[in-house]
């Protein structure tokens, strides 16, 4: 009979974006060594996903072991542009080391991290051997952006062979049947549905539900989700605000949710004005921010010709 997993609430929770719940319940006795290196990270890569970068730069220090010191160097990477070049350099010089260059934690870091560089075929060089759930997923999501289908399909079953049930499995067929299409936006539609129905209301469960309304054609339902999404994170930021954390003010300002709204806001004939002038605020590098920044140059350079 194999050992209870103990560290199962913790990743589900990490895993369907609900941070703050990770934090909170990241006391579990008994751990091994292992495990509560393990249990670190998450906790850390919460606080990264909730734009803490300073605090996991100020706790992890030089003595603490790889993968955190991988988790520490991603919030590195993210806290500032200035950093990014030095982040990289490090990032190379530790895969290139023998002793820690296998490390998983260490290859999933690096593939989040050239997977933000949009260099697929870097992140892949230390992703695609897999090992982890954790980076069989990533490779799903690295396949995507480089509109390969058909290879995050494999990667897909190779996950689906190990674990068809695994929450990651699930979300990653639910990321392949958007990138889909058709029939298969329903399927997607469903597995989002069943998060909501067992785990607590995050915004990435809000999200993927909308993005699946939107595929439908239902914006209407797709708004309200999203609007969902954003009272959420502004009321985890409000319970914050307080003592004036303003680590956390990344997520009230959710990038997606935003994003999702100004395509929405659009297809329903109203102004995305406000949602689209808050992201170039809070995520200047956003995808959707520099795509509307090129196609107001490129407007502004064809009125020049006419002037």
């Amino acid at each position: 009979m194999s050992a209870p997993d103990l560290l199962f609430g913790l990743r589900n929770n990490f895993y369907l974006g609900a941070y703050q719940a990770a934090i909170n319940n990241s006391d579990v006795p008994n751990l091994s060594p292992d495990d509560a290196v393990e249990r670190d990270c998450l906790v850390y890569r919460s606080y990264i996903a909730l734009g803490s970068y300073q605090l996991v730069i100020n706790e992890i220090d030089s003595s603490a072991a790889t993968p955190l010191q991988a988790v520490k160097l991603l919030a590195m990477y993210l806290s500032s542009p200035t950093n990014k070049e030095t982040t990289i350099s490090s990032l190379h010089e530790w895969l290139g080391d023998p002793a820690i260059g296998n490390n998983p934690i260490l290859r999933l870091i690096a593939g989040i991290i050239f997977l933000h560089e949009q260099d697929y075929n870097e992140a892949l060089k230390h992703t695609n051997v897999g090992g982890t759930m954790d980076l069989h997923a990533l490779n799903v999501q690295i396949f995507l952006k480089m509109h390969r289908s058909d290879y995050a399909e494999k990667q897909l079953r190779v996950m689906q062979q190990i674990d068809e049930d695994h929450t990651l499995t699930q979300l990653a067929s639910a990321w392949l049947n958007l990138a889909v299409g058709g029939s298969k936006i329903q399927e997607a539609y469903l597995i989002f549905q069943d998060f909501s129905e067992k785990y607590q209301m995050t915004s990435l469960i809000l999200n993927g539900k909308a993005v699946c309304c939107m595929h439908m054609g239902n914006f209407d339902e797709a708004e309200s989700l999203l609007l969902e999404a954003l009272n959420k994170a502004s009321l985890i930021w409000g319970l914050k605000s307080p003592c004036k954390c303003l680590f956390i003010i990344e997520d009230a300002k959710d990038p997606e949710t935003l994003a999702n709204l100004v395509v929405c806001s659009l297809h329903l004939g109203k102004s995305s004005s406000r949602y689209l002038n808050q992201l170039k605020l809070s995520h200047p590098d956003h995808m959707l921010v520099k795509r509307s920044s090129s196609a107001e140059e490129s407007f502004d350079r064809a009125v020049q010709t006419i002037a």
